[in-house]
């Protein structure tokens, strides 16, 4: 009678962590523009084709306003009110501004670029195919926004606010990022490993569904564990 042979159980294989997923950029091919021709800008206008170069909107009330495959090139928007407007297609070049709302618009397929604002409001705004390439954005206030594939490449944010965002497929590639709040933010797809320098102020508990660089482990070791209340000493 032939001799059983013992059957070995076959060895699990070594689950691989999923291949965060990459954010998908815009691809803004602009037309031929007519010159914007000056005057204010009105509360929900309608600006298609226009090439806004240089342009002062101190103070103005373009809330509501739709831009679509326009350009906006070192416009200064000091305390614009651009509340609810749908930018489309645009690129926004060496903006500047303090005190800018933005509350409740919509960027789709939007590259900014080399822009110094601060205290910009796009609370509650919705972000989708966003590039912000270089520059400085100080007190950037995206709470309660939705980002889905939004860049910010080798750009500087000081104090930026993500208190009860979601964002879904962001990446941060070569930029600095001082001072985070993600206080009840909700992450998917989220790359952080490009950021060259990251301070979180608050929320790093809400970095599940964010990659990390095992450098930014270690620069991060202090705020993880006063999270579960770890003191080190």
């Amino acid at each position: 009678m032939a001799e059983k042979r013992a059957v070995r159980p076959a060895k699990a294989a070594s689950a691989k962590p999923a291949a965060v997923k990459k954010a998908r950029r815009p691809e803004v091919r602009l037309p031929p523009l007519a010159p914007w021709t000056g005057g204010e800008l009105e509360p929900d206008g309608d600006y298609d084709g226009v090439e806004f170069a240089a342009a002062d909107f101190t103070g103005q009330d373009g809330g509501g306003a739709r831009f679509m495959d326009c350009a906006l090139e070192g416009c200064g928007l000091d305390e614009t009110r651009l509340t609810r407007a749908r930018i489309l297609d645009s690129t926004l070049t060496g903006i500047r501004g303090v005190g800018t709302d933005l509350a409740e618009a919509t960027l789709r397929d939007v590259e900014v670029v080399d822009a110094r604002l601060g205290g910009v409001q796009l609370h509650g705004s919705v972000l989708e195919r966003v590039v912000v390439r270089g520059g400085k954005i100080e007190y950037l206030n995206l709470r309660k926004a939705r980002l889905k594939d939004v860049v910010f490449d080798g750009c500087v944010l000081v104090e930026p606010d993500f208190g009860g965002a979601r964002l879904d497929r962001v990446e941060f590639q070569g930029c600095v990022v001082r001072g985070a709040d993600f206080t009840g933010a909700v992450m998917a797809d989220v790359d952080l490993r490009g950021v060259a320098e990251l301070g979180i102020a608050r929320g790093v508990d809400r970095l599940a569904g964010a990659v990390i660089s095992p450098a930014q482990l270690f620069d991060l070791a202090p705020a993880f564990a006063a999270q579960i209340g770890v003191r080190v000493e």
